[in-house]
């Protein structure tokens, strides 16, 4: 791939999300950051192999602009995003929002999950316990003189 390609593929995956301006202005420092590091003796290839994906870098341009960083996705050295990669964007629009979805994708989402079941469960089973020791006070003495009471009246007859 060319400079030229790169920024191209980079300009068109920034166009549907950015408005023209930032989308230039996007362009125009990766543009400078690839001639600053052919000043600096790498060549063009090298350097466009270091920016790797131009719809992957453009989906953490676009993630930066509003808030919702996913560079951690690269960090956990697995996934892409393979709908951007074929042009797609993996966003979908309702009513003017952007909608982003919550996988279980990675371990610590999936421990997540599981430590707040297990929250959930305690919380319960302590409510349970906690009403069942306000109530024992009272219960217990009403059985305790339901049974004398039987037993009274059970040597009456």
């Amino acid at each position: 791939m060319t400079r030229i390609e790169f920024l191209q593929q980079l300009r068109q995956a920034l166009d549907n999300d950015l408005s023209g301006s930032v989308v230039q202005e996007n362009v125009d420092y990766y543009n400078q950051y690839i001639s600053d590091e052919v000043r600096k003796g790498k060549s063009e290839e090298e350097v466009l192999r270091m920016l790797g994906d131009p719809w992957i870098l453009a989906r953490t341009v676009i993630d930066a602009q509003d808030g919702t960083d996913r560079s951690t996705v690269y960090e956990a050295g697995g996934s892409t995003y393979t709908d951007f990669e074929s042009g797609r964007s993996t966003q979908q629009e309702s009513g003017g929002q952007k909608m982003h979805g919550f996988g279980f994708d990675t371990w610590w989402k999936k421990l997540l999950a599981v430590l707040a079941v297990i929250m959930v469960i305690v919380i319960i089973f302590s409510i349970i316990t906690g009403i069942v020791s306000l109530l024992a006070p009272i219960v217990v003495p009403i059985i305790v003189i339901m049974i004398v009471i039987r037993l009274i009246s059970g040597r009456r007859g």
